[in-house]
């Protein structure tokens, strides 16, 4: 399974309302695990009705790793892509990454994955799937949805761990203070005179959400109950031996669109990559705004 997949299990059966699938108490953290459970079912093409059993199977046919709540990614498809789920209440809030930076690429030897995810199939490096979505709170249903990969999203991560490093270096270097090692930017001890207070330095990494990011490209109509869009560079795009399933599908439903675009090379902004733009909408009674 792959990206293509999943975007042709969405047009074929366009179904936005999100499931339910724990009873988190958190009301916050409930929609976003349904929103991280409605994506696998996409990729999965888990039929809407179907039982816990086939559920279950397909998903475990279709991934090789299913996440958790403290490390990256969310999913990873079975010899495939990983798959990071964020989202957001409003169309356009910037994506919180808290103290994971933007992942151009998913490594095997990164410090912020865990070992189940890391020994979960022989690999060492893995396109990584940013799936973003709009949620509406009043309707517990989806008003939007990116797509987009962190290749064609994010810069190389020695962007981010020069900065990181460097902030860190700075932090450490302060004299007369007593510090711990930690993966954070910084741990310092016996702040006060009993020596009973420390005090973390914790980096907070935020991005702009996609549809911001790439709105010289594309625009959410607020007339239509859906909007999804998706990037992916042409290279990317053309190594899916299911490509054209897309392309005939766009050639038999009018609200499914794929266009030829340029985008900035997120490490050299005055390049410009060949991708393709996809996307889709869902006519309807629209629903309450965000």
């Amino acid at each position: 399974m792959n990206i293509v997949n999943a975007i042709c299990n969405l047009v074929k059966n366009p179904q936005y309302k999100l499931k339910q699938y724990t009873s988190s108490r958190n009301r916050a953290n409930g929609m976003g695990e349904a929103l991280e459970e409605y994506i696998k079912d996409l990729f999965a093409g888990v039929p809407e009705n179907s039982s816990s059993e086939m559920r279950d199977a397909l998903i475990q046919n279709t991934f090789s790793y299913t996440g958790n709540q403290n490390n990256p990614p969310d999913a990873m498809l079975w010899c495939g892509d990983a798959i990071e789920v964020k989202k957001i209440e409003s169309k356009n809030s910037a994506l919180a990454l808290n103290s994971s930076y933007p992942k151009h690429k998913l490594y095997a030897d990164s410090p912020m994955i865990s070992t189940a995810c890391r020994e979960a199939e022989t690999w060492t490096e893995k396109d990584i799937i940013y799936a973003v979505g709009v949620l509406n709170k009043k309707t517990e249903s989806l008003s939007s949805l990116a797509f987009v990969y962190g290749e064609d999203y994010c810069a190389s991560k020695e962007v981010y761990e020069k900065i990181k490093n460097t902030i860190k270096e700075g932090v450490e270097s302060i004299p007369y203070i007593e510090f711990t090692e930690t993966k954070e930017l910084g741990h310092v001890n016996r702040v006060d005179p009993l020596g009973i207070t420390y005090l973390r330095v914790r980096g907070m990494w935020g991005i702009e959400n996609p549809f911001k990011t790439f709105e010289k490209h594309y625009e959410r109509d607020d007339s239509k109950d859906f909007n999804f869009m998706c990037i992916i560079n042409e290279e990317k795009y053309y190594s899916f031996e299911n490509y054209l399933e897309l392309e005939n599908l766009s050639c038999q439903n009018n609200n499914l669109s794929i266009k030829n675009i340029k985008i900035n090379n997120p490490d050299n902004p005055s390049r410009l990559v060949p991708a393709k733009l996809i996307s889709f909408f869902v006519e309807g009674e629209k629903n309450e705004s965000n």
